[in-house]
């Protein structure tokens, strides 16, 4: 589970624009995580089983991890390091999930602050399992899996046995919100912080800038098709 700006948040950066700035930002866990969280959930309720939620971060971020208990998860783990890109994230949960023996490992599709998608291919690798990516669909029966995903100009059904690693696309299913008993029950179950493994990120990011603002609108009549043809000819010409 990654944590994520909140999506009204205004995004700035600092450091001659080589870090976002994290001053006054509401962190939320990041939805495709959180459809994860629901469908696992869902799984182990029909079934048998248990949900642990793993993070990479700092302490600042547990104040998600113990939502994503409220709404469900039997246990959370943190691992003590700064997430600074998707190896380092992929390669310590890699590290510490190698030795428990998980069915199931879920993640988003992606994190919605960098986009990049990498942690569940890598997570994948980095076990040895099979991957399937942007999972609209997923059911269990017995030891097999069936995954309906995304792919250009439709969807693919594979059936793959366990363990495996899957990510989370948006219709998979309808993220819960906690309720009270939940929010009550999540303040006694375990967080366990693990020191890193002390893997190390293979990148890092040179800069950032926010994207052109808006040009000027000119708006054409519906009835004055000539004068949109001659200007997406003349002027954007891109007819």
């Amino acid at each position: 589970m990654s944590v994520v700006p909140d999506t009204t948040t205004k995004v700035t950066f600092t450091d001659n624009n080589t870090k976002f700035n994290t001053s006054g930002v509401q962190y939320i866990i990041n939805p495709y995580d959180e459809l994860s969280l629901t469908r696992a959930l869902e799984l182990t309720e029909a079934q048998s089983g248990s949900v642990t939620v793993i993070h990479v971060g700092l302490a600042d971020s547990e104040a998600s991890i113990r939502k994503a208990l409220a709404i469900g998860a039997q246990e959370a783990v943190r691992i003590n390091a700064e997430p600074s890109d998707a190896t380092l994230v992929a390669n310590e949960i890699a590290t510490w999930a190698a030795s428990q023996g998980f069915d199931l490992l879920l993640t988003g599709r992606e994190s919605i602050d960098y986009n990049s998608g990498l942690v569940g291919g890598l997570l994948a690798e980095q076990l040895g399992l099979p991957y399937i990516n942007i999972v609209t669909k997923l059911d269990v029966a017995g030891t097999e899996v069936t995954a309906v995903r995304d792919i250009d100009g439709g969807k693919e059904t594979v059936k793959v046995g366990l363990p495996l690693v899957a990510s989370a696309q948006k219709e998979l299913t309808e993220p819960r919100i906690p309720n009270m008993r939940g929010i009550m029950a999540a303040r006694s179950k375990p967080l366990t912080v693990v020191e890193p493994s002390g893997a190390a990120a293979q990148g890092n990011h040179a800069s950032f800038e926010l994207p052109a603002a808006k040009g000027a609108v000119k708006l054409i009549s519906p009835e004055n098709a000539g004068e949109l043809i001659q200007i997406l000819h003349q002027e954007a010409k891109i007819i």
